[in-house]
């Protein structure tokens, strides 16, 4: 095979700004009718106190994950003909990742994101820009020489690639990890189970789990065996700061996240799933899998910028291995 994994999904530059405390106010759940939200003195100009600017997307920052631990991989995804574009493909490059599959849309700009960060939480202001109009002509089938696919979320009309994609690696003999966006969990079941069951790892973050299980949060078994029932491999949900919690079909694990304190969350569920599969391939072993997924997640929420924070192979970071409790399901 030519590639160990590609990896689908989006691409986008990303520009981080962190507010200057004074100019911005958090308006509580009482003021609010979203929730806490965050709030600007209109026409007034709004100060920062530090910005960043990197890269950023489901398919080029697992990518770069699976780079760093050794893994031959490509991305398949589309970028503006713009300067935006020309640096994603850039910094991809520097991580040793094949670009052959990125395509340039002429119509559509690259996408970008503006991350306001404040006080350890953000607001992320997106643009849509080419990644989300990826489609199956865009996909040159007959070069994906490959063991696995790595499907990040694809929204927009990029969403409608997630059928063919499964279906041609199940002809090809491909293993597939997926990342599901909301577009994804939105298709209805008659669409989505028969896909669900032809994949290997499926990785969900707690909203995520209880929208595609249609139990709500909290009710944490009742949604692992729904989920579990539909897929034949292994599942996988990130619970944020309070850890993961993992099925095979025999097994739950558990694993607590290390105890620091995130400087910055973008791009650490990509950290977790790509880790995760890292490690699953490097040692066919679902503890050692956790243990550099979290690992992995950890260590890149402590750098600005998705990428900055991986880690490379061998590499575990300031923070002993994490422990993982297993029991029967």
């Amino acid at each position: 095979m030519k590639y160990d994994i590609i990896t689908f999904g989006s691409a986008t530059r990303d520009t981080f700004l962190r507010l200057k405390k004074g100019n911005y106010r958090i308006l509580s759940e009482g003021e609010s009718t979203e929730g806490q939200s965050l709030c600007f003195p209109l026409g007034s100009k709004i100060f920062i106190e530090d910005l960043r600017v990197s890269t950023g997307g489901g398919a080029t920052n697992t990518a770069c994950t699976f780079s760093n631990q050794g893994l031959r991989v490509a991305v398949c995804t589309k970028v503006g003909d713009d300067k935006r574009g020309e640096a994603v493909i850039e910094e991809l490059k520097k991580f040793k990742v094949d670009t052959g599959f990125i395509k340039k849309d002429k119509q559509y700009l690259t996408a970008f994101s503006a991350i306001l960060s404040l006080d350890r939480e953000r607001t992320i202001l997106i643009y849509r820009g080419a990644c989300h109009f990826l489609e199956e002509k865009d996909i040159p089938f007959n070069e994906l020489e490959t063991k696995w696919f790595y499907l990040s979320p694809l929204s927009g009309k990029s969403a409608q690639i997630f059928e063919p994609l499964v279906k041609f690696a199940v002809k090809k003999g491909i293993k597939i990890a997926v990342n599901p966006g909301n577009s994804q969990i939105s298709l209805s079941r008659e669409i989505l189970k028969p896909i669900l069951e032809q994949i290997d790892i499926l990785i969900l973050n707690e909203e995520e789990a209880s929208l595609l299980s249609g139990i709500e949060e909290g009710q944490e078994m009742d949604i692992i065996r729904r989920l579990k029932g539909w897929i034949k491999g292994i599942l996988v949900i990130t619970k944020g700061k309070e850890g993961s919690v993992l099925c095979d079909g025999k097994y739950i694990y558990r694993a607590k996240t290390p105890p620091v304190l995130p400087l910055e969350k973008t791009g650490a569920g990509d950290a977790y799933g790509s880790g995760f599969l890292s490690g699953l391939l490097e040692k066919n072993n679902i503890e050692y899998a956790i243990q550099l997924a979290t690992a992995n997640a950890t260590s890149c929420t402590q750098e600005i910028g998705a990428k900055n924070g991986l880690l490379k192979k061998g590499q575990w970071g300031k923070w002993p291995r994490v422990k993982i409790k297993k029991k029967l399901l």
